[in-house]
């Protein structure tokens, strides 16, 4: 068992070790203000605190950061090692040369997005506001590698101390915003999509839609076949988000109580995990996401316990606050629509510390690497271009033995129109990843 001594424990340190040594390392450890414990104890040692102390034993320099409370503006300095960005430095003679504690809690708690900031044009924290872009280490899981730091020291200084080893495991999700182009949209929807189209003189759409409504040929956006063909092949079960909020401006799926949504919904459930997609609406109407969850539920007769925002709609810490009344368990929002990446700096699931009540909860958040419409409508980049970086975050991954996450969505993978050519390159992430994946491992059913 790894001990721990710090002089005035606090929540936070509490939490930071129990996501470094419990989720991140897999071993045992304790915590202890008693330094007559800590010089006592037989086994791997660890010193929180200002100094050293005469012990063998691995040494944080603490900053202070940790025993704080609430928020207050500041940034931390900033030191690289290598390739590595070390957040809160001290002395490189001090022990490990720099706060790792602070680091990882000032990463994983988000605790930037509680200060001001300036927003996109959908109220949301922008990537290029947060400090891993600022400081180019988004791409970097800097948290995983803390962990695989100080797990390194721990064996240096301790002989005999082992880890259990971290695999690579991959986890496809996706987001059904618009389940089909045509199908189950309703008389009136459907008229004035054709009306739309006559205007625009798009005889072919008028012609497609037509052929659709009268069954003689699949919805275009119906690619979810073929989904569940990639999972009967890799073993890999998906996780879908579905959007049921009432018809918006954002939020423009077919209705809720359409029967071909719901029998895609059924049919989807028997091969994969399925959530709950929380309208745009609902980011601004705190009753909206329980009641759409509800509806996801009474369809799929059991409780919903998986949650990702529509258009990424995430407000620290209003947003997690809400799915907990809710009893949802998951989330999976935490990435940025512009940036490819790592939001919260790892690639690992890690549970919501919420810095207004000054407590870890029990929501788990899923972070997400990449989504498909952040290569195609933010970078404004082709297949082949996104390829490179697509291999290279999944390296990121496969060096940390963390969780890859992908987020697409049905109508990227048509192979036609805007979306001519992304399909392959999805083919070919899918089979990278699943080729590294660990096998008969499910992230879900273990978390």
């Amino acid at each position: 068992m790894i001990l721990v001594y710090c002089p005035k424990p606090s929540n936070r340190i509490d939490y930071v070790c129990d996501l470094l040594f419990g989720t991140l390392l897999g071993a045992e450890w304790k915590l202890t203000d008693s330094q007559k414990d800590f010089l006592a104890h037989n086994g791997p040692l660890i010193n929180y605190s200002r100094s050293a102390i005469r012990a063998k034993s691995v040494f944080i320099p603490a900053c202070g950061f940790l025993q704080e409370r609430g928020v207050h503006y500041f940034l931390p300095e900033i030191r690289w090692s290598g390739d590595l960005p070390l957040l809160f430095p001290a002395n490189e003679d001090q022990g490990m040369g720099f706060d790792l504690f602070a680091a990882v809690f000032f990463m994983v708690s988000r605790y930037e997005e509680y200060l001001p900031h300036k927003t996109d044009a959908f109220g949301r924290f922008e990537a290029s506001e947060s400090f891993a872009f600022k400081n180019h280490f988004l791409q970097k899981p800097v948290v995983n590698h803390y962990a695989l730091l100080l797990k390194k020291e721990l064996i240096k200084s301790f002989a005999g101390l082992h880890f259990p080893e971290k695999a690579f495991t991959f986890l496809p999700t996706y987001d059904i915003d618009v389940a089909y182009a045509y199908k189950g949209r309703g008389l009136i929807r459907s008229v004035l999509g054709a009306i739309r189209s006559l205007m625009q003189r798009d005889l072919k759409a008028i012609g497609e839609r037509i052929s659709v409504v009268m069954k003689k040929r699949k919805d275009p956006f119906d690619t979810y076949d073929y989904q569940i063909d990639l999972y009967k092949k890799s073993g890999i079960k998906a996780c879908y988000f579905f959007l049921l909020g009432d018809y918006g401006h954002y939020d423009k799926n077919i209705p809720y109580y359409s029967k071909s949504l719901i029998s895609l919904i059924k049919k989807i459930g028997d091969y994969a995990y399925t959530g709950i997609h929380p309208s745009f609406a609902s980011s601004s109407d705190e009753s909206l996401p329980g009641v759409e969850a509800e509806r996801l539920s009474n369809i799929l007769n059991q409780e919903v316990k998986l949650s990702r925002q529509h258009y990424l709609k995430l407000h620290m810490p209003a947003t997690y606050q809400k799915l907990l009344e809710e009893n949802l368990s998951h989330d999976f929002t935490m990435g940025f629509a512009s940036q490819p990446g790592f939001r919260a700096g790892i690639c690992s699931p890690f549970k919501f510390y919420d810095l207004q009540s000054e407590k870890r909860t029990p929501l788990i958040i899923i972070p997400f690497t990449l989504m498909d419409g952040t290569f195609r409508q933010y970078l404004r980049l082709n297949p082949e271009q996104s390829l490179p970086i697509v291999n290279n975050l999944m390296d990121e991954v496969v060096k940390v033995g963390g969780t890859f996450v992908s987020l697409w969505h049905n109508d990227s993978l048509t192979d036609r129109g805007i979306w001519k050519g992304w399909k392959a390159m999805y083919e070919k992430m899918y089979q990278a990843a699943a080729k590294q994946h660990k096998k008969n491992y499910d992230l879900l059913s273990d978390s």
